[in-house]
């Protein structure tokens, strides 16, 4: 199953390369936000925007109820848990290579 978690941006990390910073449930890690930028939305105008993730990119913008009911859903489907303990081996996998 491909799963998107609802993530919000918090900083742009490389705006050249549309690289941000994105929390999901307290977990930050830099995505691409090459899909969710265009003429009409900067790459400034992300921070602060509510995303779906999924394998490191920003799919599509959400509004921050959907974001908050989603999360929840998956909370309590027990999906979340496992895509956040891996998100937070690959955190943990980069510092130390770092």
């Amino acid at each position: 199953m491909c799963l998107g978690i609802p993530g919000k941006i918090v900083s742009i990390s490389n705006p050249r390369h549309r690289l941000g910073i994105v929390d999901v449930a307290g977990v930050q890690r830099e995505i691409n936000l090459a899909c969710v930028i265009d003429a009409e939305h900067s790459i400034e105008s992300c921070i602060g925007e509510w995303v779906l993730v999924h394998i490191g990119f920003a799919m599509s913008r959400i509004n921050e109820d959907e974001a908050h009911k989603t999360l929840q859903l998956l909370s309590e489907l027990g999906d979340v848990q496992t895509e956040l303990d891996a998100m937070r081996r690959a955190q943990t996998e980069l510092h130390d290579a770092g």
